[in-house]
């Protein structure tokens, strides 16, 4: 897979961005919601990459996500595994077609996550607000993640997903960069490994170390502690997202 971003298109500054879905992942989204406490089965407390749920088990609950981060993953029987959502605090999850969970959820950072029954949220006008929501913003989310996988090269792809870590810059509203460009600096947290992100991505980790590398070769990044990436030009990089 190309490692070579688009040659800049010199319409490209009259074309707005092309994210509708809200830009940042749900394990960027800060702080907490508080969901019915008084309509739930039970709140699990969990540390980091701890397993929520397995992909075929039973089904009886319905999840919200109240703090932390988790991820949602499928897995083929060679091992190869798709990460297919990344969820935060509002987002939901376990609502497959059928009583066996299609996915298997771990988290990603301590998480707060609070189960409800079915029956509850169907007698819960509140219940159904908050997961209509979670729901609407996920579908759209999920679309652009098919245009990401079926269309992106490797840059494009790490590159929007650095962009979706920052809250408020890329897509349709950024708020841009305040005062001089140059100075337009952010450093973001990656709680992902770098399998992660390449499971995520649809890359192989040589491929995604090897877009880091262009990355930072180029100017676009720097790295602090492990877990840290400074974006050294917000708006350069979100020019190499392939959405811009």
């Amino acid at each position: 897979m190309s490692l070579v971003a688009p040659r800049p298109d010199p319409m490209r500054d009259r074309i707005p961005p092309k994210h509708d879905a809200g830009w940042t992942l749900g394990i960027s989204h800060p702080g907490r919601i508080e969901a019915p406490a008084d309509k739930a089965v039970r709140r699990l407390d969990l540390g980091p990459r701890e397993s929520v749920i397995d992909e075929g088990d039973v089904e009886r609950f319905l999840y919200v996500v109240l703090e932390g981060a988790v991820m949602l993953s499928k897995l083929l029987p060679d091992g190869r595994r798709q990460i297919t959502d990344l969820l935060g605090p509002g987002d939901v999850f376990g609502l497959s077609v059928s009583h066996l969970a299609d996915v298997t959820v771990e988290t990603v950072l301590a998480s707060r996550i609070a189960l409800y029954d079915r029956q509850t949220v169907e007698a819960s006008a509140e219940l159904q607000r908050l997961i209509s929501a979670g729901l609407r913003a996920q579908v759209c989310a999920l679309h652009d993640h098919a245009m990401l996988l079926g269309r992106k090269s490797a840059v494009e792809r790490v590159s929007t997903f650095l962009m979706r870590l920052l809250p408020n810059r890329g897509g349709n509203g950024c708020q841009g960069p305040s005062g001089d460009r140059k100075a337009d600096q952010a450093q973001v947290q990656v709680p992902l490994t770098r399998q992660e992100i390449a499971d995520y991505l649809g890359l192989t980790l040589e491929t995604v170390s090897r877009a880091f590398s262009h990355l930072k070769r180029e100017g676009f990044l720097d790295y602090g502690r492990h877990d840290e990436v400074t974006i050294v030009n917000v708006c350069r990089l979100c020019q190499c997202t392939g959405s811009h």
